[in-house]
């Protein structure tokens, strides 16, 4: 993603700084024409602290130039959430262009008092508008209105499909406001019951802190137990977070009388790259423990939750990290396993990112063996017990159809109660109507089949 200043002098751009690697951050720089200089805005760049500290290496998604060529407006994913910031592209030599930044519209956490840096007004975090994290594909989620004066973006959040919402950049008032431009889904959302998403904090991993996530069924009841329904995400550099998707979706996962309960294990963005980098070499390692502890975490302080009613649920790396489960603990009734890895050697041959893994396991399975051996979940298939739903799409070429085959002939040969859902016509996701129907369905029966 590229963009030319409105003057002509300046061409901002994404850029990563290790090839081969996925899931290094996006820094945002700054191209003069000039002069031939080529700087990092947000290499330095420190927002103000939040409930997770300052995250000194933010991951830049979407960005946009202001019209009068000084300065650029950027998204940020942040704990779960993200915000707008602002950042001059024209500054006084003394004063560092990537060390000031202008929080427009930010999700979570808490307010605080305006800061100075280098004569530069910066905004705290503020509670308002959690928008769309950039996730590779949002590039047209955030401009500024000609005369300047409003940046409009999009925004979603657990409540809600996008939206396309606008606010006064240079407004005084604090925390700022921001007005809703489209209301495309008011009178549907309006016969839908939905719950919050709760946030809570335990100490996972090398006693990090680490984020989870809960939502409650509709008319929940505090003085009732409720089955969980455990949400493994998939990246595994990707995130929960107070956001929408019409593919497992908290609250309609939550729709039938369960607790949603989901983490951002190690590995997970929006927390630094530190954080992120963490995963790799390590999938069955530290991610495991989070979870494990997260879970822990959610038995212990949500007493309406039934400990002895749970189901863990994954897709992608979430359906690797089910199959890991399997092999590894027995305190769930039942699983369900989408496009999972099972044998990390044959899904080093198979997929279409070969290189993923090759950065992921340090090497090749003919160069670094022991290191996939040692996280893949078929070494550990004289464990499985626990009751298994197995799905997968024949047009998968991230995760070989083969992979699911392999899981399910394991689970069966094992004698664990199994089935297996097959789509002749889905890849990684399921994205026909009529299929996503069937999956949801599906999924529930047999998460109802062992928890209810």
């Amino acid at each position: 993603m590229a963009a030319t200043s409105p003057d002509g002098r300046y061409i901002a751009y994404r850029a990563q700084q290790r090839p081969g690697y996925e899931s290094d951050r996006f820094r945002l720089m700054l191209y003069d024409r000039k002069t031939g200089e080529k700087i990092s805005l947000t290499e330095t760049f420190r927002p103000s602290p939040g409930m997770f500290g300052q995250v000194p290496d933010p991951w830049v998604g979407t960005f946009t130039w202001t019209p009068n060529s000084r300065s650029i407006l950027f998204t940020v994913e942040e704990g779960g959430k993200a915000s707008i910031w602002q950042v001059d592209a024209e500054v006084p030599e003394s004063v560092p262009a990537n060390a000031i930044a202008l929080p427009l519209a930010q999700g979570p956490h808490e307010l605080g008092v305006p800061a100075v840096i280098g004569g530069i007004i910066t905004r705290p975090q503020s509670t308002l508008y959690p928008i769309r994290p950039d996730q590779g594909g949002y590039d047209d989620d955030l401009e500024v209105t000609p005369d300047g004066a409003q940046v409009v973006f999009t925004r979603m959040s657990i409540y809600a499909p996008t939206e396309i919402y606008a606010r006064v950049i240079a407004e005084e008032k604090w925390p700022p406001s921001a007005h809703q431009l489209t209301h495309v889904n008011d009178d549907l959302l309006s016969h839908v019951a939905m719950s919050e998403l709760n946030f809570f904090l335990f100490k996972g991993a090398n006693n990090d802190r680490v984020e989870g996530f809960l939502v409650k069924p509709p008319n929940f009841d505090a003085s009732k137990k409720y089955p969980v329904k455990f949400l493994v995400h998939g990246g595994p550099q990707g995130a929960w977070g107070d956001d929408w998707s019409y593919r497992w979706n908290p609250e309609l996962f939550a729709a039938n009388g369960y607790v949603v309960v989901m983490i951002n294990f190690h590995g997970s963005t929006g927390y630094g790259q530190k954080f992120i980098d963490s995963i790799n070499g390590d999938w069955g390692g530290g991610p495991f423990e989070d979870l494990m502890k997260g879970l822990d975490y959610a038995e212990e302080h949500y007493p309406f939750i039934d400990k002895n009613r749970e189901c863990a649920l994954g897709a992608s790396f979430g359906g690797y990290m089910v199959n890991w489960i399997a092999g590894h603990t027995d305190r769930f009734k039942c699983l369900v396993s989408h496009d999972g890895s099972f044998n990390n050697e044959s899904d080093w041959a198979t997929t279409d990112e070969l290189w993923f893994n090759d950065w992921e396991f340090h090497g090749t399975p003919y160069t670094n063996r022991d290191l996939y051996l040692k996280w893949s979940p078929h070494m550990y298939a004289r464990n499985f017990k626990t009751p298994t739903l197995v799905i997968h799409g024949q047009l998968d070429y991230r995760l070989d159809v083969s992979e699911g085959f392999q899981m399910f002939d394991t689970l069966q040969m094992m004698g664990v109660p199994s089935k297996m859902l097959y789509f002749p016509d889905e890849g990684h996701w399921v994205l026909k109507p009529q299929n996503a129907r069937l999956w949801y369905k599906t999924v529930n029966d047999w998460v109802d089949q062992w928890t209810k």
